[in-house]
């Protein structure tokens, strides 16, 4: 009976983890290359710097998640993408704390692309 109510508490955390965050839009790799070259869009790569030197995107700017999101600008859309799609889910998280209104997460991230 403990092992079932571990393992129910177990999928219901990787559940709520997997979860989009309200508010968020997720776009997929096919519609972030339509979007690519649009100035009204601040793309941001929150992987490691390692990461992001051995494979980018030129567009994005290298901003790894934990760090100030504060000075990015609040009137343009932040398209944000990672290697998975799972830190770019939490920085988008954090950006919607910090007040941030149109945050985009790329859904399967550089593994996608």
């Amino acid at each position: 009976m403990e092992i079932v109510i571990l393992i129910a508490v177990i999928v219901a955390f990787f559940v709520w983890r997997m979860k989009p965050t309200k508010g968020v839009n997720t776009i997929s790799t096919a519609q972030l290359k339509t979007m690519i070259n649009d100035r009204n869009k601040v793309f941001i790569d929150v992987r490691t710097p390692g990461e992001y030197k051995a494979r980018n995107i030129k567009q994005f700017k290298n901003i790894p998640l934990g760090s100030d999101f504060s000075k990015l600008p609040k009137d343009k859309e932040i398209v944000v993408i990672c290697q998975s799609g799972m830190r770019s889910s939490q920085a988008c998280k954090q950006l919607k704390k910090q007040g941030f209104e149109n945050v985009t997460n790329v859904r399967g991230g550089m593994s996608a692309y």
